[in-house]
């Protein structure tokens, strides 16, 4: 099969090129390898995959719509997976223009793309920030998502709505991935396990917001993956049993679907902590703050869906799973 991903030298992105070149797909990689954070990074992430038969790299910005309508023209994808992303719930408040080229001006090219070269499927990555305000627990592709918190999860909210309109009115098989606080090897340096294992490392003091009471379903990087390419391999298709008259969030009379993908089992903080500590061997020297603006306190993924439509069921412990990367960031840093 051959697939387009973009984000291809991203965390998730590239991790995926990885599984699929693996199982022998051919992977046409996508990414503008900006600045956000650090692009050594990005660039040393897409090395693992340029030798790799099978793998070819587009360095593109989503937002060169001609650029990108010419290569759906050129390579001709099977199936698109699109993983690329202005990433960061923080971020947004400094940057808000950043998160409308590459979340919303980004998509649309990549779904006129799909739509002019008749794709089997697009698999695009939401994100649980969708859930904004809500505190029913655990969340579930089956409620309603109206009330987004920060910029970052507006725009995923947006490109559920559009990617649904397209499956609606031109018949494209689409699929909406919402991914719950993904870590692991090859991650973010934004993210919390990166920032705290290397301020630990340095006898820096890291920042606790909300004063440690936060609660994430962290999801091991192996575990979306296979989630991913599972669903990938899934071609949406119309709910037979859909109704206007009591609309299902999670399904449509179009080839639309979404799936949580989330480890199902929510980690205080705190206890996030002590196994980075535990990994290391060295106690953080903690800086507690109040809840930031955009954050939400909790996540917890509803994943029967998943569970039913493609018999998958993330199962890394948060435990493996920092241990995991701390030896690749020992190795990858000496």
């Amino acid at each position: 099969m051959k697939y387009l991903v973009t984000g291809a030298a991203g965390f998730i992105g590239f991790h995926t090129a990885a599984r699929l070149l693996e199982r022998g797909d051919e992977v046409i990689g996508l990414d503008n390898i900006n600045s956000y954070y650090d692009p050594s990074l990005k660039e040393a992430r897409l090395a693992q995959l340029t030798d790799r038969k099978g793998f070819t790299f587009h360095r593109l910005d989503l937002a060169n719509r001609n650029a990108i309508a010419l290569l759906f023209d050129t390579e001709r994808p099977k199936r698109v997976i699109h993983l690329a992303a202005q990433a960061g719930v923080r971020y947004g408040r400094e940057n808000p223009d950043a998160y409308i080229d590459s979340n919303i001006v980004g998509p649309q090219s990549i779904l006129e793309g799909c739509r002019s070269t008749k794709v089997e499927h697009l698999v695009f990555a939401s994100s649980s920030s969708v859930y904004g305000a809500n505190t029913a627990m655990p969340f579930s592709i089956h409620d309603n998502v109206d009330h987004p918190l920060s910029l970052y999860a507006a725009t995923k909210k947006a490109n559920e709505l559009v990617a649904h309109s397209y499956a609606h009115l031109y018949g494209l098989p689409v699929t909406g991935l919402r991914f719950f606080t993904v870590y692991g090897p090859w991650g973010r340096p934004d993210m919390a396990l990166f920032l705290f294992t290397k301020k630990i490392l340095a006898s820096e003091p890291i920042d606790v917001f909300n004063n440690g009471h936060h609660a994430r379903d962290f999801t091991y990087i192996d575990d979306i993956v296979e989630g991913v390419v599972r669903i990938a391999d899934r071609v949406a298709q119309p709910n037979p049993k859909w109704t206007g008259d009591e609309p299902d969030p999670g399904t449509s009379s179009a080839p639309y679907r979404l799936y949580n993908i989330g480890n199902n089992n929510p980690v205080e903080l705190m206890h996030f902590i002590a196994c980075i500590e535990k990994a290391l061997g060295r106690e953080a020297k903690k800086n507690f703050l109040p809840l930031q603006p955009g954050d939400v306190p909790a996540t917890f993924a509803d994943i029967d869906d998943l569970v039913a439509d493609v018999g998958y069921r993330p199962s890394t412990s948060i435990e493996d799973g920092i241990a995991k990367f701390v030896d690749w960031y020992r190795s990858y840093y000496r």
